[in-house]
């Protein structure tokens, strides 16, 4: 019975042998099969080496893995830097305009000195002119007095003049009378002019001594007290 069994299982069909062509290439045509290969049961590439293939991640897992956005600044913060900006700018500006009209003035003012004090001279001839009466009528006259009020609207004043008090920054003395307690002008040689704040030349002068200075000099009649100008008014009239 024993052979019989074996015999029996000898006589039967033998079990199908199935090949599964792992070949990622095909030999024939040369072509990659991997989706043939999927096909058929081929493990995925990195199964066989043993490594576990890694799920592609959704779009969803990559947002969360960046960083998170920074918050949003706050408008009332950025309001305010904004406007300290734009002040800033504002006073930037004025200062630079109020500069560049200072500079302007300054620079016409230069250029006006520069041209007034070339015309100095002519106002010495035009007094010295006058002073010999040669200004009383006639043309000259009328150009004198045209030139001298064209350059008074212009800014030019003149000083220095008789019985002035005497300013070392405007006038320059050539004499001196008195004690100088109180000096004032007593002669004028060359008039002083100044352009504005500026002094474009200053005036030649004479000093002496103030009239409260002459009424108490030693000699006179005020200084001898009453009695004694009273004593000189009776030997003026007694003839002595």
């Amino acid at each position: 019975m024993t052979n019989a069994g074996n015999a029996g299982n000898t006589g039967d069909s033998p079990e199908p042998v199935s090949f599964v062509d792992k070949r990622k290439i095909d030999p024939e045509t040369g072509e990659v099969r991997e989706q043939a290969g999927a096909a058929n049961g081929a493990a995925p590439a990195g199964a066989e080496e043993g490594v576990a293939p890694q799920a592609p991640q959704s779009g969803l897992e990559g947002d969360a893995a960046e960083a998170a956005p920074a918050a949003p600044a706050d408008p009332s913060n950025e309001l305010a830097e904004r406007t300290a900006d734009l002040q800033r700018l504002t006073a930037e500006y004025t200062n630079y305009r109020r500069r560049v009209e200072r500079d302007r003035k300054t620079a016409t003012d230069s250029a006006k000195a520069a041209v007034v004090t070339e015309l100095l001279g002519v106002l010495d001839d035009l007094d010295r002119a006058k002073a010999h009466g040669d200004l009383e009528s006639g043309p000259l006259r009328s150009v004198a007095d045209k030139l001298i009020e064209a350059l008074r609207k212009q800014g030019l004043e003149e000083f220095g003049s008789e019985g002035e008090p005497f300013d070392p920054n405007l006038h320059e003395a050539v004499q001196h009378e008195g004690s100088g307690h109180d000096p004032v002008i007593g002669v004028v040689m060359r008039k002083g002019y100044r352009f504005g704040e500026r002094v474009l030349r200053h005036a030649l002068v004479g000093v002496t001594d103030g009239v409260d200075d002459l009424g108490a000099a030693p000699g006179s009649a005020a200084a001898a007290g009453p009695d004694r100008a009273e004593a000189s008014d009776a030997d003026a009239g007694s003839g002595k």
